[in-house]
């Protein structure tokens, strides 16, 4: 049954039309507007007072770390509003006076709730109760806490291999929740442990692996105030990371460049107007992007294939372009790539790119007499079948430029969800690191699996084929977040048990398993209160520092447990006293689980002191200039291939959005300012040439279909909204058009799916 199941759920949700309205996009990030929705969001779901006494200990040395995204906090936080717009918008999400009780899912179905939209089941409000949902019924109903673990340790131990049970973790979990949650998972047998980074940034840790030796980035937030360029490729700041502006402004202001690389125009990197400073409300704000390259879908290699050419000719000339003592000292593989560069043709490399060579000219030049620079990327670059190349091109330009391993320069991956860099440094990765599992061994006293596990793909996949019995999630929204919707549903709906340890209901709670369980969790906002004394949580950001969170709110109920908690409880159900890990003990003292960290976890040590105030850095040896685990000791140069497509007549390259009103597939309004898209997500944006060309007018309505391995996937009902884009190229918002993208075509490599460039059709209707 198209879209149904045996309960009769939908899968995506209602198709229907709101009253769209549309007006010119806003041509300046944040100010006055940002203040106002981020005040009238936060008001209307926690109250006045609440919310101003919460926001303003928000991001601070001795408050909570923001639930949203993962950009930094500076050394000095501003005492009046150390957030921006989204962040206020998840606090108060997070935060809603709204609860969810028994009597919700005595009243509401699995299946009429399944119908409703992703941003309705949202407002419901907070889970407060643990629930069940037994084989053959409908609805949810009360089971207690105990319950609840002995039926998941039941569940376990009827398993013919730990590797038919799955465990998935958001980013949003803190390092003490998510290192429980590794051990626990190596501890029962299994390395099946995929996570949000699989979908988002995998391609950039693999890429940053290859060539300089750690998955994560190497510039700090203070590297970005006196860079002399920035480079921000694939990303859209001004909505998925507000605070990021901030430090541009900065930049700016110290006489940096900053260049856009995207297909879409977007308003953070127009203006921005800093709220924080009298010019962000009365005056005209910071102009950001002295340049702007608007490249076609997926089209970075060959522009940075441009670019490189033409700065080896510049330096052939002077001799100084590149920092050929750099090169010489820390670099393997440059004479291979300059040998590479002449393979291509340059008009070829820039027709691909959609850019006039006016522009990437005006980019030469800057980056030719420059050293300080930073790239910047994020999804933009990472999903498609070559976004592991499209990272590792940009590496090579910072190689070349010398631009690695000192200040105010480097590589700056810019991580989605608030602790999902930190989720992978404490143990959350479905491959093997030995060195990791001989500390396990020897600090926790158990011997971990040798055997890789499944991914997100893998994931998807062994569930779709019946392979797994068991999938738990800590956190997340796993089935939008998915690629392949529809498949992944069906997948989901093989197992025997599906978990959620969750704060808010979401379309993974209503696809399930034959039975399921609800766990509802305390929010980053809250304390975490146990006899009497408080507790806190740690997190890792986007740029490698670990500080410690503390909640100052009263939880959303008394019958709501913390995370840590709650897997420490089923980790007693199912081992019980005899194991080496003394799990109730743990899930009450988060001391005894830092103290494990350091143990076990690389780079961490004396987490419990050192994580207090602004919390410390974790080791990253590109900081230090020390490549010793790379081939010859040195940075990778690297040969990246062109990206091919191969698009018929009638096709598009199609990437996924978000609106300024979501964060990943929490949907907070419907609402899109900076484009311009009001009380509306079912859109899709297209270049007005390419609607004349086929016959579209504004706010027609299409189905957009993906075809791929002869199948043909449909996305219905979106009204086309002509839009400043590159022609050939569209976009809509996620997640929506997840059922569009292909489970088994991703990265080589990440396996990450290629939600940037989806190859689609318009059907009109």
């Amino acid at each position: 049954m198209d879209n149904k199941t045996e309960r009769n759920v939908s899968f995506r949700g209602s198709e229907e039309f709101l009253d769209i309205e549309i007006k010119e996009p806003v041509t300046h990030a944040a100010g006055y507007l940002g203040v106002r929705e981020a005040l009238k969001h936060t008001f209307k779901e926690m109250g006045v007072l609440r919310s101003m006494r919460t926001l303003l200990s928000m991001n601070q040395k001795d408050g909570f770390d923001c639930p949203s995204c993962a950009w930094p906090d500076p050394e000095h936080p501003s005492p009046v509003a150390e957030y921006c717009e989204n962040g206020a918008k998840a606090l108060g999400d997070e935060a809603t006076r709204e609860q969810i009780s028994s009597g919700f899912f005595q009243k509401n179905s699995v299946e009429d709730l399944s119908r409703l939209t992703d941003y309705e089941l949202n407002k419901f409000g907070r889970l407060i109760e643990p629930m069940v949902l037994k084989p053959g019924s409908v609805h949810y109903e009360p089971v207690s806490w105990q319950a609840a673990f002995d039926l998941i340790a039941s569940e376990l131990k009827k398993l013919d291999n730990p590797d038919e049970a799955i465990f998935y973790t958001s980013g949003r979990s803190s390092n003490e929740a998510a290192f429980l949650y590794g051990m626990f998972a190596r501890a029962l047998g299994t390395n099946n442990l995929p996570d949000c980074s699989n979908m988002c940034h995998e391609s950039s840790g693999v890429a940053l692996g290859e060539t300089l030796g750690i998955g994560k980035g190497s510039t700090t937030l203070e590297d970005l105030y006196e860079a002399e360029v920035i480079l921000i490729a694939g990303q859209n700041p001004g909505t998925n990371h507000p605070r990021m502006l901030s430090a541009l402004e900065k930049c700016k202001q110290n006489g940096g460049k900053v260049i856009s690389i995207n297909p879409l125009e977007e308003s953070g990197l127009v203006n921005f107007k800093n709220p924080q400073h009298l010019n962000g409300w009365i005056g005209g704000g910071e102009d950001m992007a002295d340049i702007h390259l608007p490249v076609n879908i997926n089209q970075d290699i060959p522009l940075v294939k441009l670019i490189l050419k033409k700065l080896v000719v510049l330096d052939q000339q002077s001799k100084d372009v590149f920092d050929h003592a750099f090169i010489e000292k820390y670099t393997d593989g440059y004479d291979a790539l300059i040998n590479d560069l002449k393979n291509y043709d340059s008009e070829d490399l820039l027709k691909q790119t959609g850019v006039s060579e006016e522009r990437i000219n005006e980019t030469v030049v800057l980056l030719a007499n420059k050293s300080k620079i930073i790239v910047c990327w994020a999804m933009g670059l990472t999903q498609h079948k070559n976004g592991v190349e499209n990272i590792r091109e940009y590496i090579n330009l910072l190689l070349l430029k010398g631009a690695i391993g000192k200040p105010n320069a480097g590589t700056c991956p810019v991580r989605g969800h608030s602790n999902v860099q930190g989720d992978r440094s404490v143990g959350i990765q479905h491959f093997i690191d030995k060195e990791m599992n001989e500390r396990i061994k020897k600090h926790l006293g158990f011997t971990p699996p040798d055997q890789e596990g499944v991914d997100v793909v893998g994931s998807m996949k062994a569930m779709y084929e019946g392979n797994a019995k068991i999938f738990m999630c800590l956190g997340g929204n796993f089935l939008m977040a998915a690629s392949d919707t529809e498949y992944t549903a069906k997948g989901i709906q093989n197992c025997d048990l599906t978990v959620q340890i969750s704060t808010k209901l979401n379309r993974t709670h209503l696809i399930t398993g034959k039975t399921a369980l609800i766990l509802p969790t305390i929010g980053r906002s809250e304390k975490d209160i146990k006899d009497g004394k408080a507790r806190h949580f740690t997190v890792e950001n986007s740029m490698g520092r670990v500080k410690r969170s503390k909640g100052i709110l009263k939880p959303a109920a008394d019958t709501i447990m913390s995370e840590p908690e709650i897997i420490a409880n089923i980790g007693h159900a199912y081992f019980g006293d005899d194991h080496p890990m003394k799990w109730k003990t743990l899930g009450e003292d988060y001391d005894l689980i830092r103290t494990q960290i350091d143990q076990v976890a690389k780079g961490f040590s004396k987490t419990k002191e050192r994580s207090k105030g602004a919390g410390y850095y974790l080791p990253n040896n590109v900081r230090e200039l020390d490549f010793s685990m790379l081939p010859n000791g040195k940075a990778q140069f690297s040969i990246n291939r062109l990206p091919h497509h191969d698009l018929e007549k009638d096709e598009y390259m199609m990437m996924t959005i978000r609106s300024h009103d979501q964060f990943n597939t929490t949907i907070y309004g419907l609402d899109d300012r900076y484009r311009g898209v009001y009380n509306a997500r079912r859109v899709i944006f297209m270049n007005i040439n390419d609607m004349k060309a086929i016959g579209l007018n504004k706010l027609d309505v299409v189905d957009i279909t993906s075809t791929y391995d002869d199948k043909v996937r449909t996305a219905h009902n979106f009204k086309v909204v002509p839009y400043n884009i590159p022609s050939g190229n569209l976009a809509s918002y996620f997640p929506e058009t997840n059922v569009l993208v292909p489970y088994n075509h991703f990265a080589e490599r990440s396996k990450t799916p290629i939600s940037k460039s989806i190859k689609v059709r318009l059907v009109k209707k």
